[in-house]
């Protein structure tokens, strides 16, 4: 996207979708979802890690940063390419209310690595050598990502680091034999992966037909228990036992007075620099194939990150610690070329991340919620916007606008936003005053939480952030996208300029080489 674009998007993360089996995924409620999106002039969507995920379910807690989630995948697609019956999946239910990932993963999940069995079984030539073709495009994550699945299963869902000696530190013998006495495991995972690889492809396709662009997000951390860890332990900071020194998170500030111990460990980056960042490499690589456009996840972590004892219960008594961001970054754009990146540069930002967001030309965040009260400042009011900036109402981490409106303000704060805005006569109308203070402003890229523009309240929350439990459950009902909300959209998005827009270029392979992606004219960035 060209800095002179000014476009609109919508933030769903995939799993709020009202499919059937729980969760939502990339079937027919996805379609819909992107005809509302087209119909309201939305250039965008942005979707939260599309990773499998491990504790708590969170996008950002995954077993793997290269894979993709499995039970994403959609059994009507998969019966529809007549690998599962109907019969398999009619009556199939979990397609409203909360997302249920226990009953995906004990219902849903079986029914795919069915369908992977019998697409190993009776694939055609032309499927079989599209798989083939899969495997070998993703052969330096993919083989791993299954071992670690299979034997993760095998050791009844304990962490890798709790496994036997010699298959938690990759005994050269011990994997031979994994290979040869796991053959069929490892194959239908790795044709599950190939299920997930065609189905987002296809989306993306139907995505690109109406000029819309997804927007991905990669966790600029990775989880302990995860293929990654397991795969490249020399990358990370682990003692000789495989266990954390330092760990991952943020000191205390306005989400959590004790700051927040993520506990992920930290990255080798002084080893990592002397490889020249060929794992960042990889994993840009994959990002690209799957994405137009990617949000790095507490970027300010790429310039220092906040360093915890392992022991350390809490993030109080952590300290910061440098990071070769400028090295990373110009390593990654001699690789790829313009880096579509947007960086979320939230909380307390130092003049050296701004520089370094800055340098590299990657347009920043601005949470219009944030601009009230006493968190963030008029700083995040759109009169101190700039063009090269990304505007949200909110985000996945915050509060719905109307939530945050009946249940987070004070009637200062709420005079506060009445000031700025507009007179609220009643709660409702809140949400669209908000909307559209972002829409008037000079960023080129606004983007709206779906439950801000379908009036949702705190009970449509996503994350509370270091809240133990409750995240990741919100999904909209299915008869929510009425067209009387697209209708309001498209309004707004032409009398504020954003209707404009330059067609994009053709959702890759999930999966293919970036080598061949960023031949594309364009990457999707919006800087």
């Amino acid at each position: 996207m060209a800095q002179s674009d000014r476009l609109s998007g919508v933030l769903l993360h995939v799993t709020s979708l009202p499919s059937y089996g729980g969760v939502g995924d990339f079937g027919p409620a996805a379609y819909a979802f992107v005809d509302f999106l087209e119909a309201g002039k939305q250039r965008l969507w942005q979707v939260l890690p599309l990773s499998p995920t491990g504790y708590g379910s969170s996008p950002y807690s995954a077993l793997s940063a290269f894979a993709g989630n499995p039970i994403l995948v959609s059994l009507e697609k998969l019966a529809e390419a007549g690998w599962i019956s109907w019969d398999r999946i009619q009556g199939l239910p979990g397609h409203e209310g909360p997302a249920d990932f226990e009953a995906a993963m004990n219902i849903k999940l079986p029914l795919i690595e069915e369908a992977a069995g019998n697409f190993l079984d009776h694939a055609s030539d032309d499927d079989k050598a599209g798989f083939h073709k899969f495997c070998e495009d993703n052969s330096y994550w993919l083989t791993d990502y299954a071992q670690y699945t299979v034997l993760r299963r095998r050791f009844q869902y304990a962490s890798w680091h709790q496994w036997p000696k010699e298959f938690a530190l990759r005994d050269h013998d011990t994997m031979t034999s994994v290979l040869t006495d796991h053959g069929r495991e490892l194959a239908v995972e790795q044709a599950v992966q190939f299920f997930f690889a065609q189905q987002w492809k296809a989306l993306r396709d139907y995505c690109c037909e109406r000029e819309i662009r997804i927007m991905g997000d990669v966790a600029i951390f990775v989880s302990y228990d995860s293929a990654d860890v397991w795969t490249h332990p020399e990358i990370f900071e682990l003692d000789e036992n495989g266990a954390p020194i330092r760990v991952s998170g943020v000191p205390p500030d306005y989400f959590s007075a004790n700051g927040q111990r993520w506990g992920n460990p930290l990255y080798k980056w002084g080893e990592l620099k002397q490889r020249g960042f060929d794992w960042w490499v990889s994993r840009i690589r994959r990002s690209l194939a799957l994405y137009d456009t990617i949000r790095l996840d507490h970027f300010r972590g790429f310039e220092a990150y906040w360093s915890i004892a392992a022991e350390e219960e809490t993030a109080i008594n952590g300290q910061w610690v440098k990071a070769p961001g400028h090295e990373l970054f110009q390593r990654l754009k001699e690789v790829f070329g313009d880096l579509p990146f947007v960086a979320e540069d939230l909380g307390v930002i130092t003049p050296e991340v701004d520089e370094l967001r800055e340098h590299f030309g990657m347009p920043g965040m601005r949470i219009l919620q944030f601009g009230f009260g006493d968190r963030g400042g008029h700083l995040y009011l759109p009169h101190r916007y700039v063009p090269n900036t990304v505007a949200y109402t909110g985000t996945h981490d915050n509060n719905t606008t109307q939530g945050w409106w009946r249940d987070d303000l004070n009637e200062t704060d709420k005079q506060k936003v009445q000031t700025y805005l507009q007179t609220i006569h009643h709660d409702g109308e809140i949400n669209w005053a908000m909307i559209k203070a972002a829409a008037r402003s000079v960023a080129n890229l606004c983007i709206f939480p779906l439950q801000d523009i379908l009036h949702i309240g705190s009970e449509g929350r996503m994350n509370t952030p270091s809240a133990p439990a409750g995240n990741w459950t919100w999904r909209y009902h299915p008869n929510a996208l009425h067209p009387d909300f697209s209708t309001q959209l498209a309004a707004l998005m032409e009398m504020t300029d954003r209707d404009d827009y330059e067609e994009p270029v053709e959702g890759d392979d999930a999966g293919k080489p970036v080598e061949e992606a960023s031949k594309r004219a364009e990457l999707g960035s919006v800087a």
